[in-house]
């Protein structure tokens, strides 16, 4: 009798602990949905005003489309039964995967769902002002339906069939399996696509202000708050252990966004003599999306040093891409998310716990981190490229002299945001 007791207790409290961690899963995603809010206000107050309604378009079909097209297809790629092509991604059959219903997992799907979603949104931030809107939306499609559903896939399903999970990479919330991805299509796309009309004259890259910077630093704060379900979320339980794990994971991603805002802050009063606030804010999102990895495999002072590296190495890169290499990206973009997601994923290799060179590791770790990172980067560039090359030759990717000149609002979707037009937009 004590025993059928104990049992019945036993599996209640494992009943309660299942129940508690989809909670927790399904408030982390809340917190991922409302990243876009954040990513819209962003990408709106670093460009100009007269694109603000193009951007909110972009942002929302990025999660109106993504939610649809991962929920029919791209789940059952990423997380399918079956192996294809020697596992380069998953499926599943019809009743199974495809068109997901599986009511006892609904709160992973949506969960997953949002991370699609903001892998999409990466790019757009990065080809703002020029880029002609049908040709974003089937590009968001493709990258949601296929191109991060792949790359998921080489990782996240945990299990000996992920070819990166056997290796023993280390990637606890996607600062490659999300960010460099998104990141990489963003620095293909802004090559193709070309820099805005004024951007470069005789050589030499000229400012192109953002409209409000008080938009813009919003759009962090919510990015902030919001990656704390990102990563927080990523533990994917809660109770006991988990509930250590998972506020441990936040402290380290507060920390490291600290730390990359006041790096940026610093290093740009010094290298420039003002305290910068645009990059002080890119520097916090550096700090971000650079832990995002390493986030349950470091400590505090390992998050410290992530945050600290990668906010001052998003500014010199921003620096670079602009101004050496010429790629034109107005919201930095390709270094914040591309760069950092890079650097973050192989720093776990010097500072992860187990397995790190600065705790005992042989270097092993390290290695792994930078073949795995450099894989999704490679692929991910590789399949925007195919997709963007064939929009270009066939549809375009840019819109005309004049729609570009006059925005994206008036000739795109019929309406401006503003009831009167900035003076520094004409």
């Amino acid at each position: 009798m004590i025993v059928q007791e104990q049992e019945a207790i036993d599996k209640a409290v494992e009943a309660i602990t299942g129940d508690m961690g989809a909670l927790w899963i399904t408030l982390a995603a809340i917190l991922v949905f409302f990243m876009q809010a954040g990513f819209t206000l962003l990408e709106i107050g670093f460009t100009r005003s007269k694109n603000t309604g193009n951007i909110i378009m972009k942002n929302v079909m990025d999660l109106a489309v993504g939610s649809v097209m991962f929920w029919a297809v791209g789940y059952a790629i990423m997380y399918g039964s079956d192996l294809v092509g020697g596992g380069f991604f998953r499926s599943s059959p019809a009743d199974q995967g495809y068109f997901f219903f599986s009511a006892d997992d609904w709160y992973n799907l949506f969960f997953q769902t949002v991370f699609c979603a903001t892998a999409a949104t990466i790019v757009s931030g990065a080809i703002a002002g020029r880029t002609k809107f049908s040709t974003y939306l089937i590009f968001s499609a493709i990258l949601t339906t296929i191109i991060y559903p792949i790359s998921g896939s080489w990782y996240w399903p945990f299990d000996d069939d992920a070819w990166l999970n056997t290796a023993g990479f280390v990637d606890f919330a996607g600062s490659s399996v999300v960010h460099a991805v998104g990141g990489a299509a963003a620095l293909v796309a802004a090559i193709l696509v070309g820099p805005r009309i004024g951007k470069y004259v005789d050589g030499k890259a000229q400012a192109i202000p953002g409209h409000n910077m008080a938009f813009g630093a919003l759009g962090v704060f919510i990015l902030w708050l919001g990656w704390f379900g990102f990563n927080g979320g990523s533990q994917l339980a809660w109770g006991g252990d988990d509930t250590i794990g998972a506020t441990s994971v936040i402290i380290n991603t507060n920390l490291a966004a600290a730390i990359g805002a006041i790096a940026a802050l610093f290093f740009t009063w010094a290298r420039y003599g003002k305290a910068d606030i645009s990059m002080t804010l890119n520097g916090a999102l550096a700090g971000l999306v650079g832990i995002t990895a390493g986030c349950g495999a470091v400590s505090a002072w390992g998050a410290l040093a992530i945050g600290l590296i990668c906010g001052i190495v998003v500014v010199v890169s921003i620096e670079l891409i602009d101004k050496k290499l010429k790629i034109d990206d107005p919201v930095g973009a390709i270094s914040v998310h591309g760069v950092c997601g890079f650097l973050g994923t192989v720093l776990i290799g010097l500072f992860a716990l187990d397995g790190g060179l600065l705790y005992g590791g042989s270097g092993k770790l390290l290695w792994v981190q930078t073949y795995g990172s450099l894989a999704y980067i490679v692929w991910a560039a590789v399949a925007s490229f195919i997709v963007l090359f064939i929009l270009k030759k066939t549809i375009g990717l840019r819109v005309s002299e004049k729609e570009e000149v006059e925005g994206l609002d008036l000739h795109e979707h019929g309406v401006e945001a503003y009831p009167e037009h900035i003076s520094q937009d004409k």
